[in-house]
């Protein structure tokens, strides 16, 4: 443990000793909805599924935003005939890909990082390579796969301003772990640079994968009987919202009302949970309101749809004309990832807090497709601008897009970095081959 310094050993050590705590501590959140209770023991490191006979990549993202981000990828990998595995940490995540993997694809909950759970993962899955997307850092999973010889690379590298302050006073700690990784694949030059200082020995920008997922499905009998309900209505939708922002919305919809009659306001909260306390919210407010999870439908007297289903925002964005992203009015959460509705012919509007993705927001504001609102009242005057001036939008809607389009390309610089390390599991194939 020579040079990875007191914090790293003191981890270790404690996550060893702390493992009856941590089985505890599983049971705690199954209880509270946040683990899957038939599959609660992949969170201990055992597989639900056997591992396939061929060289198998391990892809792991921690929630929604990470494993959809690792589509493309996964797609492009199993072009190649490689077993794909990949893992995330949240029940949401799961549903999702369930609905998304591509067939043949395997999904299992990511262990906790504790050693023996990690060796018994990487024990029955025994990947030839593993992908971590963005900046999940675990020291067990780290070192375990080091012993075992797997080659870990981080994919669509990201290093906030934040998480590089944190590091930077455990400067040991980070130069250790950060060595690890056989490359660090960094969505930006800004990420690049600072997962550098930090210690990565090899760091290169390949871009941002998320403009290279394809558009979120849509069921299209679905979408021919919500587009003729609403129909000759402007609507609007505030996607993946979080406390404190439903008010504001609702605020922006009764200032809206009066001038746009037939206004349809859709919110789709990220915490689907949250659909029976936004309804009420409205109903409180003598706004009619309907909640797509007790199986209703924006019908013509319904003025604000609460869309509580999870995996159906391909389909709300649509409907929708302008889409406001969430987590960007209230601090502490950084804004949503706003490519899903630029490529579904959306005018995008956000919040100020927005440094989870400040660089891709700073380009579709830049382009024409996206405007910061501070608050509510700015909030109600953009979706009016853009509402009563349909050609506006649009407009805006075409610049959204072409931004989208413009900063793709991540995919094929990655696979391009990270060739020798798919030849070498190719080689090795051929050569244990009888």
């Amino acid at each position: 443990m020579s040079g990875k310094g007191a914090l790293i050993r003191g981890y270790r050590l404690g996550t060893a000793l702390l493992e009856p705590v941590a089985a505890g501590l599983l049971q705690w959140r199954r209880r509270r909805g946040k683990e899957d209770p038939d599959r609660l023991a992949e969170r201990r490191g055992y597989a639900s599924v056997r591992r396939p006979n061929r060289p198998l990549i391990w892809l792991h993202g921690a929630s929604v935003g990470e494993t959809v981000t690792l589509l493309p990828l996964i797609a492009r990998l199993q072009k190649r005939g490689l077993a794909v595995l990949v893992t995330s940490g949240t029940v949401t995540s799961a549903r999702l890909l369930a609905a998304r993997l591509p067939a043949g694809a395997i999904h299992q909950y990511l262990p906790l990082d504790v050693p023996r759970y990690m060796r018994r993962f990487l024990a029955h899955w025994q990947p030839e390579l593993c992908m971590i997307c963005e900046s999940e850092i675990w020291p067990n999973l780290l070192i375990e796969a080091q012993r075992r010889n797997v080659p870990v690379v981080m994919v669509n590298g990201r290093m906030s301003e934040r998480s590089f302050a944190r590091w930077y006073k455990r400067p040991q700690a980070a130069r250790f772990l950060l060595s690890c990784f056989e490359a660090c694949l960094a969505q930006s030059q800004a990420d690049a640079e600072r997962l550098a200082q930090l210690g990565a020995p090899r760091v290169s920008v390949a871009g941002n994968l998320k403009f290279d997922v394809p558009a979120p499905p849509a069921d299209a009998d679905t979408l021919a009987i919500l587009d003729g309900m609403t129909t000759g209505r402007p609507v609007w939708i505030a996607a993946s919202t979080h406390p404190g922002e439903d008010e504001l919305v609702l605020s922006a919809h009764l200032a809206l009302k009066p001038y746009l009659p037939k206004l349809l306001t859709i919110v789709a909260p990220r915490h689907p949970q949250r659909g029976p306390a936004i309804e009420a919210l409205a109903q409180a407010n003598d706004v009619a309101a309907a909640r797509r999870a007790n199986g209703e439908n924006p019908e013509r007297d319904v003025d604000f749809y609460v869309a509580d289903t999870l995996n159906e925002l391909g389909l709300l964005y649509r409907l929708s004309q302008v889409a406001f992203l969430g987590g960007s009015l209230v601090e502490g959460i950084g804004g949503h990832n706003p490519i899903e509705p630029a490529k579904l012919g959306c005018a995008l509007l956000h919040g100020p807090h927005v440094h989870n993705n400040a660089e891709i927001f700073a380009a579709f504001d830049r382009d024409g497709g996206s405007r910061e609102v501070a608050d509510a009242q700015a909030l109600a005057g953009a979706v009016h601008r853009w509402l009563s001036d349909p050609a506006s939008a649009r407009q805006a809607a075409r610049a959204a897009g072409h931004t989208a389009a413009e900063l793709g390309g991540a995919i094929n610089r990655t696979l391009h970095a990270i060739e020798p390390l798919l030849m070498r599991v190719a080689l090795g194939q051929r050569e244990s081959a009888p």
